[in-house]
C-alpha cells in the first residue's frame, strides 16, 4: 500500500496543474461598472455634437 501511496503524490500535483491550467485559460468577465462607465461617457461626448440648436458645427464636421 506505501508504494501506492506515492503514486498519490505525483496526481494530486497533476490535478492541481491542470485546474490551474483550466482557470487561467478561461475568458473572465470584464468589470461591469467600467464598461457601464466608458459607455455612458461615450454616449455622453456623441450626444454633446448631436444637440439640436447648436451654433457650432459637431466635433469632426469640419473633416470631410
Amino acid at each position: 500500500m506505501e508504494p501506492l501511496l506515492w503514486l498519490l503524490v505525483p496526481l494530486a500535483a497533476a490535478l492541481g496543474a491542470s485546474l490551474w491550467a483550466w482557470y487561467v485559460s478561461r475568458p473572465h468577465p470584464a468589470d461591469v461598472w467600467t464598461d457601464v462607465d466608458r459607455y455612458d461617457r461615450l454616449r455622453a461626448s456623441l450626444a454633446r455634437g448631436a444637440a439640436p440648436g447648436r451654433k457650432e458645427e459637431p466635433a469632426g464636421a469640419g473633416a470631410r
